[in-house]
């Protein structure tokens, strides 16, 4: 992140803009409650405001969120990426008593008819489970930030950890569910301990949309979504997430509460939804990819991300910091269980692209090869014979690599580009 930094107020569409001077920052604008109020300080020339954080929650759930029926299709992956279910669904958030209020329940589709005219429309059987019920003093374990939502860390009555992540853009919006169960070291009995990690097991990935069907490919090539609405559904080459990105990011922790920064541009460092590092599970799907840790212990901070590209020029991205399997002591320093999971840090970016990179993606840097190592391609034989074929068909002449030499994808893929 770069040093410039505006303050979210309770507004949401007041900014304070503050630099790095020689002399000290000063804000530009101010708008503060005088009530219910908690301090957060600026990181720059130690600058504070005050925001009604309850407040700013219940109006970014109202805003992004609590708009009626998300309908999509619940894809369930296991821990190598294959789907093991499928659920037609829809995530209902309707605001109720005059908007105090946010009723959650789901609708699922347990069967359908399909009718086989052309004027008779299809009919399906499907059932509602009441989820939960949110006011502006209590969200539950939801925390917002920006157009993103995390939901939990949240012990099932399985056992298994829930860690939710939603990302919302026009009418659509993606939501993942992360579910991680306990596991115990090679050797140790199952059982006999309390669980030394929480492994994932599960993941669940949702394209949902305020429309009137679930976005499938189908319904999306029939009825296009418009402008400023995502297509779920399209081929994302992946030099796409590979662009000079720029915009803004949210950020939320315990101590240091709601900040908001300015990116004027994404340092390398920080683009991790490019790359997929084989400690992380990753899942890549188009425009959307998701990482989360394989194991989470109480040594670490357990990192879930979410990126989704809704369209060639918008960068969407949060990732959401769980805690886990952190013993509970007494007095007499004995062990009596473990302290709820908890969330230590939220992040959301909004970015636009701003241009294409000059150096190579960090993927494609183990497939470059030096341009004073190439040696000649072939025997001069069998690149005349290839030249000569080539000139008599009217095409051009393909390129060889010598036995035990790595070809370069990277020239491959440029030549191909150039076409």
């Amino acid at each position: 992140m770069r040093t410039s930094l505006y303050l979210i107020l309770t507004s949401l569409a007041v900014e304070v803009s503050a630099f790095i001077p020689a002399a000290p920052a000063r804000p530009l604008k101010k708008n503060l409650p005088t009530t219910n109020s908690v301090v957060v300080c600026s990181v720059v020339g130690g600058v504070s405001e005050e925001i009604d954080d309850d407040a700013v929650q219940w109006e970014l759930f109202n805003k992004h969120h609590a708009k009626g029926s998300w309908r999509g299709v619940w894809t369930t992956h296991d821990y190598i990426g294959d789907v093991i279910d499928e659920t037609v669904a829809s995530v209902d958030l309707n605001t109720k008593n005059d908007g105090r209020t946010i009723e959650h329940t789901h609708t699922i589709v347990v069967g359908a008819k399909k009718s086989d005219c052309a004027t008779c429309f299809d009919s399906m059987e499907t059932k509602t489970l009441p989820v939960a019920s949110y006011s502006a003093d209590n969200l539950r374990n939801s925390r917002f930030a920006a157009v993103s939502m995390v939901n939990g860390p949240t012990i099932l009555r399985s056992g298994a950890m829930a860690t939710e992540l939603v990302l919302k853009h026009g009418d659509g919006r993606v939501r993942v569910i992360f579910q991680h169960a306990p596991v115990w070291e090679q050797g140790v009995e199952p059982g006999s301990c309390p669980p030394q990690g929480l492994k994932l097991f599960r993941c669940m990935i949702s394209r949902e949309a305020l429309r009137p069907t679930a976005p499938t490919p189908e319904t999306e090539t029939k009825d296009p979504p418009t402008a400023g609405n995502p297509v779920f559904f399209r081929p994302v080459p992946p030099f796409n997430w590979h662009k000079k990105w720029s915009g803004t990011s949210w950020t939320w922790g315990p101590q240091t509460g709601n900040r908001g920064w300015e990116i004027s541009e994404m340092e390398e460092t920080d683009a991790w939804h490019g790359i997929t590092p084989v400690e992380q599970w990753n899942l890549r799907m188009g425009p959307i990819h998701v990482q989360c840790p394989r194991i989470i212990t109480d040594a670490t901070v357990g990192v879930c991300r979410l990126a989704w590209l809704p369209d060639d020029e918008t960068l969407l991205r949060m990732e959401a910091g769980v805690q886990a399997l952190q013993p509970m002591v007494v007095d007499d320093d004995m062990m009596v269980g473990f302290e709820p999971p908890s969330l230590s840090s939220l992040r959301c970016d909004m970015m636009k692209k701003i241009g294409e990179l000059e150096n190579v993606p960090i993927p494609s840097r183990d497939w470059k090869v030096d341009q004073d190592d190439k040696a000649e391609l072939g025997t001069e034989t069998s690149n005349s014979a290839a030249a000569t074929s080539s000139e008599k068909k009217g095409k051009p002449t393909a390129k060889s690599t010598k036995p035990g030499e790595p070809e370069s994808g990277l020239d491959a893929i440029r030549d191909a580009l150039s076409l």
